[in-house]
């Protein structure tokens, strides 16, 4: 009898950690996605207002993020990164409240994972178009640019570095999510 009793009061002792350790990994995921909202919504009103004219030999010289594609798909890959993390902050709100099940983890797991390469791949095509180093230096492509539009460069480089770290909160969005559905028993 003594050791059901013993066996009960651990059975116990474990069932309580892994409650307050779901509580734990719930406000961290809420917290990421709440930096993710904020990282992609900061990345996206940058490259939507950068633009500036300058006057270079007498010829009025204009730059956009809308005169790029690849600034566009950027532009469109952090407003739909924007409203991602909006929608599975309110999920992860909602699944917080009931029973943890490894399933939701999945389907978090996944959302995460697709939404992360969305915002790689934007990260990606911005920066192909040309490497902007520190202070607007260019490197490569139409950069050269950069000499006559510094400010118009240096809004889109800081857009696309707060783009990247909101897709490095994604990656460990990811890797919380894969971690939890393991636990999908088959």
């Amino acid at each position: 009898m003594e050791n059901f009793g013993a066996k009960n009061r651990q059975n116990h002792n474990t069932q309580n950690p892994p409650m307050k350790s779901d509580k734990c990994l719930l406000s961290t995921q809420i917290l990421l996605r709440i930096l993710a909202i904020a990282f992609t919504l900061a990345a996206t009103s940058m490259i939507l207002t950068s633009k500036q004219a300058v006057t270079v030999f007498g010829i009025e010289m204009d730059a956009r993020y809308s005169y790029s594609s690849a600034f566009k798909f950027f532009a469109i890959a952090n407003m739909i990164g924007c409203a991602f993390s909006v929608l599975s902050l309110i999920l992860a709100s909602v699944l917080g409240h009931k029973t943890p099940d490894p399933k939701n983890y999945f389907y978090m797991f996944i959302h995460d994972l697709i939404t992360m390469a969305l915002l790689l791949a934007g990260c990606a095509a911005a920066t192909a178009v040309g490497y902007v180093g520190k202070y607007g230096e260019s490197h490569s492509g139409w950069m050269p640019i950069c000499d006559h539009v510094d400010k118009f460069c240096r809004k889109v480089s800081h857009s696309i570095m707060l783009s990247y770290v909101a897709m490095i909160l994604y990656l460990c969005l990811t890797i919380i999510s894969a971690n939890q559905s393991r636990k999908i028993i088959v």
